[in-house]
């Protein structure tokens, strides 16, 4: 007698401990198909990502070499700005724009 209430308690625990592993098998499944869900959308957007960062790494390269060829130019604006202050242009804006010559510089002109 002793034997069969140790098997019929054996069963009942075996059908509690079946049951409550069919519902943690459904969390356990609902579980892993959100994780799944949430990998596959971290995957599309890493792509996507990934080629927004190349975009934005082309146009870095671009601007750094806008950068370059201002700063190229600022150079020029400004070796320009100091030869305006000096005494050459002063003297050839003076022969080009009203035609003067140094006292002793001949000048030709074409007959007309």
């Amino acid at each position: 007698m002793g034997q069969k209430k140790g098997n019929a308690g054996g069963r009942q625990q075996k059908r509690k401990h079946s049951s409550i592993f069919r519902q943690h098998k459904r969390s356990v499944v609902v579980i892993c198909t959100v994780l799944g869900l949430l990998a596959a959308a971290l995957a599309v957007n890493s792509v996507s990502l990934y080629g927004r960062n190349q975009v934005y790494k082309q146009q870095e390269a671009e601007l750094r070499a806008q950068i370059e060829e201002q700063n190229a130019r600022a150079e020029e604006v400004k070796e320009y700005a100091e030869y305006v202050k000096s005494e050459d242009y002063i003297k050839d804006m003076a022969q080009e724009k009203l035609g003067l010559v140094d006292p002793n510089e001949i000048l030709f002109q074409p007959e007309e």
